[in-house]
């Protein structure tokens, strides 16, 4: 639409800047913004006018132009067409140096010799024949832009706007902050008062009816923000997608199956993917679920699935990313455009043209294309970051809906808390003293074991196990570590804690310490910091009455017993297993 109105500005001077002998000019006569709609327009002109051409502007709309032709027969063609109603009032004498890809006639190209001026067809052709005694003069070609209207004048041009104009008019009022009612392409008394306002605040004459230059103001005030995008349409032939897309701020990067990645290619942290697979619902359901894993849909923002598509927005302090994909004929296609938060202008209008402009073509993407060795590794997916979680530890289950014992350090700063990456959970108690911390999942959950404490006073140097994920989930599952029950008070007499003789990590930190009977004794605590350093076997948790305290806290019941009868190392990995949780924290 930039480019149209625009156009009808600069139109007025263009002949008095290019060479009657030897430039190549065009009639164009409207642009439309997708690609259906160009083609549509384009087959109704071939009917009746000859020299028809379709291309795609920098700007991302298509253009139907007529030509190329020398100056002087541009502009009485020009004349001829608009007076006879065959052409919009608006066309105008274009330079072409916005065109870009030809897209009619198919198999075109748009280095052509200059056309001399057809003849129209047989009923029409007294509608070009030149008026006598008023050649063209080239070097004073009639002005193709009217000058400022009356009133009357700027009702009868706007009497000439199709519906998208009018919308789109609308549209450029909304932004302004003129007008807050439906784009309905009607002029009615809220448009009338949006436009008066406008003007009064443009400083012209508050009529309610734009005048054709000052439609032309509003509308490159509103497409003043994409300057720079370089929005335009673009056909990727391997991954069966053309739509436009903002070549200005992103460049081709690699086929990462089943996405195509385009990069930021300037000062704007923009990338663009294009998504592009065989598959059937299942796929699509998939595709889904891989999505969320990903850093660039932050977890924020609304999320739809649908039988056979789905829309995916996220949102963070760094970026706001919005993706959709559909699944038609057995292809799905789709895309993701991530842009930086703080921009949302910007954001919006690429995304909407980007929306518009989507067109699925034949094909999908080659499972085999490009590097499929590079950057393999457990945390990428097609090359693309897994989100991560700030931290991870090890817990275990006490109620029979799920409710977890962990260690407290730091879960207070969670974004978001899940148990196995799965389930989502809360903070539902924490002490500081001892830090312990219950977590309540969002959802009643049904682990396969839970926690039973011992009553009784545990032996001295009888043995003892930690369950836990001691390499933060990488594993895949819990294992346990065998050692001692050392003493039960810590270093300095607190009777609170009880010490180990076992060699631990950080992740088994949260973890249940059970005894032979496959009850807890308690919660393994995180190795002190310090400068002190204690020998690798020394480790410490917290005692079964402490966290029981905790427990009566947060309002969580609990089981307890003083069973002592040994079980078999095999029934105590069952038992420790089952009940141990990874945790993990979500910035």
């Amino acid at each position: 639409m930039r480019a149209y109105f625009t156009g009808l500005v600069v139109a007025g001077v263009l002949a008095t800047q290019i060479s009657a002998q030897d430039a190549q000019v065009w009639v164009q006569i409207e642009a439309q913004p997708t690609l259906a709609e160009a083609q549509e327009r384009l087959r109704d002109y071939s009917r009746n006018l000859p020299n028809v051409n379709g291309f795609t502007l920098d700007s991302g709309w298509h253009a139907v132009a007529l030509g190329p032709y020398a100056p002087d027969d541009a502009a009485q063609l020009l004349r001829t067409l608009r007076r006879d109603g065959l052409i919009p009032r608006d066309s105008f004498v274009a330079l072409g140096g916005n065109f870009a890809r030809q897209i009619w006639p198919i198999g075109g190209s748009a280095v052509r010799p200059v056309q001399p001026i057809a003849p129209l067809p047989e009923a029409e052709t007294a509608l070009v024949a030149p008026e006598p005694e008023a050649p063209v003069v080239v070097a004073e070609p009639e002005p193709v832009i009217a000058p400022d209207e009356t009133l009357r004048e700027a009702r009868q041009s706007e009497r000439l706007l199709s519906r998208p104009d009018r919308e789109a008019l609308q549209v450029a009022l909304k932004w302004a902050g003129t007008y807050n009612a439906a784009i309905d392409g009607s002029f009615g008394r809220g448009t009338r008062g949006a436009m008066a306002l406008w003007q009064e605040q443009n400083g012209y004459e508050p009529t309610g009816v734009l005048t054709t230059l000052q439609r032309v103001a509003l509308l490159e005030a509103y497409n003043a923000v994409l300057d720079g995008m370089g929005l335009a349409s673009l056909r990727d032939e391997a991954a069966g997608i053309e739509m436009t897309l903002p070549l200005g701020v992103v460049e081709f990067g690699r086929y990462e199956p089943p996405f195509v990645q385009y990069d930021a290619s300037g000062d704007i942290d923009a990338r663009v993917l294009l998504i592009s697979q065989a598959g059937d619902q299942d796929t699509l359901f998939g595709l889904y679920d891989i999505m969320q894993t990903l850093e660039i849909v932050p977890l924020d923002g609304p999320r739809e699935r649908r039988n056979s598509s789905f829309e995916l927005q996220g949102e963070n302090d760094e970026i706001v990313s919005y993706t959709k994909a559909e699944l038609r004929n057995g292809q799905i296609k789709g895309f993701t455009l991530i842009w930086p938060a703080g921009d949302e202008e910007r954001r919006t209008r690429i995304l909407d043209e980007m929306k518009a402009s989507f067109q699925p073509v034949e094909g999908v993407l080659d499972p085999g294309l490009g590097d499929t060795g590079a950057g393999q590794a457990p945390d990428l997916i097609a090359g693309l970051e897994i989100r991560k979680p700030v931290s991870v530890r090890s817990g275990f289950y006490v109620s029979d809906d799920g409710a977890v014992v962990t260690s407290g350090d730091n879960l207070g700063s969670c974004a978001r808390i899940t148990l196995d990456e799965l389930y989502e959970a809360e903070l539902a108690a924490a002490d500081s003293a001892s830090n312990v911390a219950v977590l309540t999942p969002s959802e009643p959950l049904a682990p396969a074991q839970v926690a039973a404490f011992q009553q009784s006073v545990p032996r001295l140097q009888s043995d003892v196990a930690v369950a836990g994920y001691p390499y933060g989930g990488a594993l895949g599952a819990p294992t346990l570590t065998f050692g001692k029950l050392a003493d039960i008070r810590g270093l300095n007499g607190e009777e609170t804690l009880d010490r180990l003789a076992l060699s631990t990590l950080p992740g088994d930190a949260g973890g249940p310490v059970i005894d032979g009977a496959g009850t807890v004794l308690g919660m393994l605590l995180p190795r002190p910091e310090g400068d002190r350093q204690l020998p690798a076997e020394v480790s410490f948790s917290a005692d079964a009455a402490t966290i029981k305290a905790v427990l009566d806290q947060a309002g969580v019941s609990y089981s307890a017993t003083d069973a002592v009868a040994v079980k078999a190392p095999e029934d105590l990995t069952e038992i420790g297993m089952g009940m141990t949780v990874l945790v993990s924290c979500w910035d």
